[in-house]
C-alpha cells in the first residue's frame, strides 16, 4: 500500500517542532519542567535546595541487579525494498526496528497509531528501536524521503494488526530516545542508586535526587539545539549538564534498568513544550509528580509524601493535572 507524496510540515512532525521550539529564546527563557514519582525525598536531598546529595550506602531489601532489555530484528516479520528495511517481528513486545538505505540526506519515519495519533521521526542508516506507543490494533508505517524543503516522497507505507502482548515492552526496552545499554555507565550508577532501596518509590527518590543535584540545565544547548537532536545518556551523565530531553532520556533510562516501567513524555505544561518522565508503581499505576525548573533553581510544587502514602492522599498530591498534557510517549 502507497500513500500519495505529502508535505510533512502540514503533519504532526513533533519531533522537529519540539527541537525548533526549544531552539527558540522564548522557549528557552521558559520553565523546564519534569514529572516524576517522589517517594520520601532524602532529608539531604536537593529537593530542598542541599548543595548536594550523598548516596545512601546501607544495603535494602529490594534487589538492585539492572536488567537491560535489547531489542532484536530477527527479520520474522519485515517490510523490506529499495532503500528501506523495517522489522516488527517483535511488535508483541512494544517496538519495531527500522532503517533507511537509500540516498536521500533527510528522512522521516511516521507510525500511525491504532487510535490515528501520529509520531514522526527521523530516521538513519543505522538500525534503531521505536516504540508502539499504544494498545494493540492496526499500525501504519510510513517512510518518506526528502525531495525539496519541506516536500517528502512516499517510500513505503504498510500497516499491520499488532497484539502487543507485554502491555509494558516499550516502556523497558531502549528506543531511538531512550538509548541505553548494559555496559553504559549510567546503569552502573542505578545499581549504586538503588542498593539502599527497599521498594521502587525509594529507588525513583534516590534517582531523582541524585539527577538534580548533579546536573545542570543546559541553557546554551537549549538555545543552539539542532533539529534531529537525540539525547545521549552518557554524555549527559559525564559532562553533567543537558536540556530537558536528556534530563528524561537520562533517568529513564536508569530507571528501567531498575525494571521500573517508565514513559518519556513529550507535551505541554501551560504554553510551554516540555519533556518529562512518569513512572508505573505496582498497585498504584502510572503516576506524575510535577517538578519544575525555572532556569536557575530546582522547586517542589508539592509537599513530600511516604511511600505508604494511600490513593487518595497520592491523587491529592498529583491533582486534575489540568496544566499537564501529554502529546507523545516513547
Amino acid at each position: 500500500m502507497r500513500r500519495p507524496d505529502i508535505d510533512l510540515m502540514k503533519t504532526r512532525n513533533h519531533t522537529a517542532n519540539f527541537i525548533e521550539q526549544l531552539s527558540g529564546k522564548r522557549h528557552a527563557r521558559r520553565a523546564l519542567s519534569i514529572c516524576v514519582l517522589l517517594s520520601l525525598l532524602a532529608t539531604a536531598g536537593c529537593g530542598e535546595k542541599k548543595k548536594e546529595f550523598v548516596i545512601p550506602t546501607e544495603q535494602g531489601t529490594r534487589d538492585n541487579t539492572s536488567v537491560c532489555l535489547t531489542t532484536e530484528a530477527p527479520g520474522t516479520l519485515v517490510f523490506e525494498g529499495e532503500g528501506y528495511y523495517l522489522d516488527y517481528s517483535n511488535a508483541s513486545e512494544g517496538y519495531i526496528c527500522a532503517k533507511y538505505t537509500g540516498n536521500s540526506p533527510k528522512v522521516k519515519f511516521q507510525i500511525t497509531l491504532p487510535n490515528r495519533s501520529l509520531y514522526t521521526y527521523n530516521l538513519t542508516d543505522q538500525l534503531a528501536a521505536f516504540p508502539l506507543s499504544s494498545e494493540s490494533g492496526t499500525y501504519g508505517f510510513g517512510i518518506y524521503e526528502n525531495m525539496d524543503k519541506n516536500q517528502y516522497s512516499t517510500l513505503m507505507f504498510e500497516e499491520a494488526d499488532i497484539t502487543i502482548e507485554n502491555e509494558f515492552g516499550a516502556y523497558l526496552y531502549p528506543n531511538q530516545y531512550v538509548d541505553f545499554e548494559a555496559s553504559d555507565p549510567p546503569i552502573a550508577l542505578g545499581e549504586e542508586l538503588a542498593y539502599s532501596a527497599n521498594n521502587d518509590l525509594d529507588v525513583v527518590s534516590n534517582v531523582y535526587n541524585y539527577i538534580i543535584c548533579n546536573i545542570a540545565y543546559d541553557k546554551e544547548e537549549a538555545e543552539s539545539v539542532q533539529s534531529g537532536y537525540l539525547p545521549d545518556i552518557n554524555d549527559t551523565l559525564e559532562n553533567k549538564k543537558g536540556i530537558c530531553l536528556d534530563y528524561s532520556a537520562l533517568m529513564a533510562s536508569i530507571l528501567r534498568s531498575q525494571r521500573i516501567p517508565t514513559h518519556m513524555e513529550v507535551g505541554y505544561a501551560g504554553a510551554a513544550y516540555h519533556a518529562w518522565i512518569s513512572t508505573y508503581i505496582t498497585d498504584i499505576g502510572w503516576v506524575n509528580g510535577i517538578i519544575q525548573f525555572d532556569g536557575t533553581d530546582w522547586e517542589l510544587m508539592d509537599p513530600t509524601f511516604g511511600a505508604s502514602t494511600g490513593e487518595k492522599k497520592l491523587k491529592q498530591y498529583i491533582g486534575d493535572g489540568a496544566n499537564y498534557k501529554t502529546k507523545y510517549i516513547y
